[in-house]
């Protein structure tokens, strides 16, 4: 049981000092924000097509309109995944990740 305290509190500890590594680079976040920012108008201006898309009434469409129609949702959807190339971690994956840590040190 003690064995067991001192590794979740090690894990703890080592989970608490991540973000001063992440903001000792000060310099390049600059650089990342306006990269950030140029992204995230990108995605606001894909939303809005998306939305657009939804909205419209597409019984007067004829087949091969909804076909460039559906190729264009497509294509939208992965510029769109391709912007967001982030990790994202659920709270459940981060704590089977955890004990997986635990268990095997």
């Amino acid at each position: 049981m003690e064995k067991i305290t001192l590794y979740i509190m090690a894990t703890f500890l080592s989970l608490a000092f991540i973000p001063m590594q992440l903001t000792a680079g000060a310099s390049a976040s600059s650089s990342m924000s306006s990269n950030k920012s140029a992204e995230s108008i990108q995605a606001h201006v894909l939303l809005s097509r998306l939305s657009a898309i939804k909205a419209m009434d597409k019984s007067h469409l004829s087949s091969s309109e909804k076909k460039n129609l559906r190729s264009e949702l497509r294509t939208t959807r992965e510029q769109l995944k391709n912007i967001g190339n982030g990790i994202y971690l659920s709270l459940g994956a981060v704590i089977v990740i955890i004990l997986l840590l635990i268990l095997l040190i």
